[in-house]
């Protein structure tokens, strides 16, 4: 069993990481944070330690699950790389960074082997995006994306997660808190970007409007697709309903996909203002697939599969 440390453990994905690891049986994880959370005891009795660069280069870990913010993961991941263990990234760091994979297992699993003790763990917009687009594209050719999103309170942490549920009903509102260039958030450059990787499809033209929404967990995305061949709704119904990890549904929602590990697609339909075009709905949880699962599957391939020799 690897010794696995979880780094960022009392944030609102560690902990749904620490979560998943004992569902699926590991029993050699140890919880790291910051100085400030370092000694805080956990519900299971773990006692979370401090994450700093000697601790991480130790040599005393097989892999590392990091959910802390890009400026902690640019300091810390190399030495846990130089200490030995392989390191799954959640941050905006080295997702964009030629030669780092950017994985979502059932889209390009086999670059998560390329590594060279670094994978990308990608956004969680983009990973239930291109569980959607992946199958679409195989059959018909992606010609043009548009995206919407619904990004829950929890997706910018558990203090903004808990902010929402201490708020009056009355206060609820709409947000675009994401870094500002002056014409999109950077939350809208990593979608286009971190997508056109993942699916390698470097032209690609997509773009994305991003809106905060007063819901705590359960990232939505109304998504408009121009194909390069004709795909009917009923087409494209059968594709998602046979891809792995998405279910169909008639009128997903953020509730109906929160503590679920699939990603919710419904409202499939013929575009009229695009040729080739179709407009879906899809919907997931995530700090699960969109965020926590993600990572440990990308482990579990990494663990299971040599690295390719540089």
């Amino acid at each position: 069993m690897p010794r696995v440390g979880v780094i960022g453990a009392t944030g609102a994905v560690g902990a749904v990481t620490l979560e998943l690891l004992a569902e699926r049986g590991y029993d050699n994880v140890r919880a790291f944070a910051s100085a400030r959370s370092a000694g805080t005891k956990l519900a299971d009795g773990r006692i979370v330690e401090e994450a700093t660069p000697e601790t991480l280069f130790a040599g005393d870990l097989d892999l590392c699950l990091f959910s802390v913010g890009a400026r902690a993961s640019r300091e810390l991941v190399p030495h846990a790389v130089r200490g030995g263990a392989v390191c799954i990234d959640k941050s905006e760091a080295f997702r964009l960074t030629d030669g780092i994979p950017l994985v979502v297992p059932e889209v390009n699993g086999a670059r998560a082997v390329e590594h060279d003790g670094i994978v990308a763990n990608p956004n969680c917009c983009t990973i239930p995006l291109t569980l959607v687009l992946k199958p679409l594209h195989e059959a018909a050719g992606l010609r043009a994306v548009r995206v919407a999103t619904y990004q829950s309170a929890s997706g910018a942490g558990a203090q903004r997660l808990q902010r929402l549920l201490d708020e009056p009903q009355a206060e609820h509102d709409l947000a675009m808190d994401w870094d500002y260039d002056g014409e999109e958030f950077d939350e809208e450059s990593k979608l286009r970007e971190e997508t056109r990787k993942i699916l390698e499809l470097p032209e690609l033209p997509l773009s994305a409007t991003c809106v905060r929404v007063p819901v705590p967990v359960g990232h939505a995305e109304s998504v408009w697709l121009e194909t390069e061949q004709a795909l009917t709704p009923e087409q494209a119904r059968e594709l998602l309903a046979a891809a792995e990890s998405v279910r169909v549904e008639e009128f997903p929602t953020p509730g109906r996909a929160a503590g679920g590990d699939e990603v919710l697609v419904g409202r499939l339909r013929r575009d009229p203002a695009a040729e080739n075009g179709l407009s879906l709905f899809l919907t997931c949880d995530n700090l699960r697939k969109g965020a926590a699962l993600n990572a440990i599957q990308i482990a579990e391939l990494v663990l299971s599969r040599p690295a390719i020799p540089a």
